[in-house]
């Protein structure tokens, strides 16, 4: 093991021997500072040191070629000292090497994860492809910070994206990196969407039809080319269930007799039951069915589930001057229903499919027409003519 007060002339004119592959020269200064000369004249600084169990470890500093003596030796004390307060350099930089880029934790991790149970799992996919990976595919785990995230989350504000779709990018992410952690993979054990303030979003927007309202939406989507249109559009107002939910049915998952109805995977994960009203059974009864195929309401030309409704039901809705409603509105307009027909929001939750009361909070409209029902009941139970002059 020889050893050598190493400097800048040193390693310039150093060899290795005749008959030798390579040689260690040790440095009388910085313990376990080494300078390797190679028999192919190849040069390289590196620090050995032992660990916390003594094993030796050896971390490399660089090519003589490529970094000064100087630079070398500095370079060396600040690694010596690292090694003095307990730190491992050397198992820093393995773990740096097998720590996954974001890429990798989405495509062999994460998604082969979620499709086995998340059933909008299609939607993270495509916010990683689009969004999240062309900008931090590339990054290690542990390289992607809060502050990147913080430029990330607010750039798409800046180009327009609406705030709640600039939340679930980071959202997304933060389940990834939980799941990451809980999977034990290297550089998941700081998650940096922990720094990244979520916008606030005011998502509630009450729009329920009437009565009159839904007597003209009726009209229309009878009249509409799509023969699926009056069927699919009944049964949400009449059930209140997730469009999905019912583009998916299978006529297997009915019992008109029971009158039930099974969904088998929610978007809560687990499987509900939704109660038949009479009227739903009715329509029900009404809808064709098509040989070989055990889908609800198929779509004719394929036999298979739509993909999309949107152009027949956007016809239909401005047919009936309703242009501002949308689909999803029909499942309020049924909580709402409910509710000023007197039943209580733990019924309403229950049919709706709801995990959490609160909720069901934003479907429970009561009409004007019902609030001042309440208030005229309260004055008649006064028992007080109150047009009476004193």
């Amino acid at each position: 093991m020889p050893t050598q007060t190493l400097s800048a002339e040193f390693v310039n004119g150093a060899v290795c021997p005749d008959g030798r592959a390579k040689i260690n020269y040790y440095d009388t200064a910085i313990t376990g500072f080494i300078l390797e000369v190679r028999a192919t004249g190849g040069k390289t600084y590196a620090l050995r040191y032992r660990d916390g169990h003594n094993r030796q470890c050896q971390h490399k500093i660089g090519d003589a070629k490529s970094i000064s003596f100087d630079k070398a030796k500095r370079a060396a004390q600040m690694v010596r000292s690292r090694v003095v307060l307990g730190e491992d350099p050397a198992e820093e930089r393995r773990t740096r090497r097998i720590t996954p880029t974001l890429t990798e934790l989405a495509t062999e991790h994460y998604l082969p994860y979620v499709k086995g149970y998340k059933k909008s799992w299609d939607t993270d996919d495509s916010y990683l492809r689009n969004h999240i990976l062309p900008r931090f595919g590339h990054h290690r785990l542990d390289e992607i910070t809060p502050t990147l995230l913080g430029e990330f989350h607010h750039g798409l504000k800046a180009q327009g994206y609406a705030l709640a779709t600039a939340n679930r990018m980071i959202i997304l992410l933060r389940y990834m990196y939980n799941l990451a952690k809980k999977w034990g993979l290297p550089g998941s054990q700081t998650n940096p969407t922990a720094g990244v303030k979520l916008f606030e979003v005011n998502n509630a927007r009450e729009r329920f039809l009437t009565a009159e309202e839904t007597r003209r939406l009726y009209d229309a989507i009878k009249q509409s080319p799509n023969p699926q249109l009056q069927y699919i559009v009944s049964l949400l107002l009449l059930l209140g269930n997730r469009k999905r939910e019912l583009l998916n049915a299978k006529w297997e998952d009915f019992d008109l007799e029971r009158r039930t109805w099974r969904i088998p995977l929610s978007k809560s994960g687990k499987s509900r039951h939704v109660p038949l009203s009479q009227a739903a059974i009715k329509v029900l009864e009404q809808i064709p069915r098509f040989e070989n195929c055990p889908y609800v309401l198929p779509n004719p030309k394929t036999k298979k589930p739509f993909v999309s409704i949107f152009a027949s039901w956007n016809t239909a809705r401005k047919a009936a001057g309703l242009a501002d409603v949308r689909m999803h509105d029909l499942r309020h307009t049924m909580a709402s229903n409910m509710v000023n027909s007197g039943r209580s929001i733990y019924e309403v939750s229950r049919v709706l499919g709801h995990t959490q009361l609160r909720t069901t909070q934003r479907y429970s409209h009561l009409s004007q027409e019902t609030l001042l029902a309440a208030v005229d009941a309260a004055a008649e139970a006064t028992g007080t003519d109150w047009n009476a002059s004193g």
